[in-house]
């Protein structure tokens, strides 16, 4: 069975990238390279990575007007990423096209809240309500662009997959038992976020810092 574990590479440094993912190939069950490994790289360095054999999940994030979207995602052929993100934020035009740009084998995704922010951080940018309801709403928008899923926090995805039987669900700020928060505030478990209706996870840091990444990744898995 393949892993549900996409370990993120958060670093500009390829030759680095390249030797986490070497260690962590076993028993992954993808990579994800976001923007501070794609401004660095490019289309080339995602295609290098990928040659490593494992599914590439690109969280780019996009969020512009529809057609520049589009026609971003269109740029970066020849990559045919298996996970592509985008803000749901963009509105539904902005989802629509991002679908139909997309390669016909790409989960086309879109972030709902990222999961460094909560409530107060959605009250200051003028969004009544909590997180939990804003990342409902975001859901529902994006199954309604005919989406392929969402990306959200563990605290959410367990109501998101109520709403939608089908859906591909995202959920980073992983954190095994006893981890670091670092930078996330909207955090559980893999078991948690498996057990709650996680299709994949998303694991950085607990793996990529640790001194065996592979071990680290093992250890996680082992608790699915």
């Amino acid at each position: 069975m393949t892993s549900p574990i996409y370990v993120a590479i958060d670093t500009p440094d390829l030759a680095r990238a390249r030797i986490i993912a070497a260690a962590v190939r076993r028993h992954a069950g993808g990579l994800k390279l976001g923007l501070e490994f794609f401004c660095h790289n490019g289309r080339s360095g995602v295609l290098e990575m990928a040659e490593l054999g494992l599914p590439i999940f690109l969280d780019l994030k996009l969020h512009d007007i529809p057609n520049t979207v589009a026609k971003a995602i269109q740029a970066l052929a020849p990559i045919a990423p298996a996970v592509l993100t985008v803000h749901a934020s963009g509105g539904r035009a902005m989802l629509e096209d991002a679908k139909a740009a997309a390669p016909a084998g790409t989960k086309v995704v879109a972030v709902t809240m990222l999961t460094s922010l909560d409530d107060r951080d959605l009250d200051a940018t003028g969004i009544n309500g909590k997180a939990h309801d804003q990342v409902e709403r975001l859901a529902l928008l994006s199954r309604e662009a005919g989406l392929d899923g969402i990306v959200c926090s563990g605290n959410e995805v367990a109501a998101a997959r109520n709403g939608w039987k089908d859906g591909f669900f995202v959920v980073p700020g992983i954190r095994p038992a006893n981890g670091e928060l670092a930078d996330q505030k909207r955090v559980m478990t893999p078991r948690e976020a498996m057990d709650s209706g996680a299709s994949i996870l998303v694991i950085g840091r607990p793996v990529t810092q640790a001194a065996d990444p592979d071990a680290a990744l093992k250890a996680i898995a082992a608790t699915l």
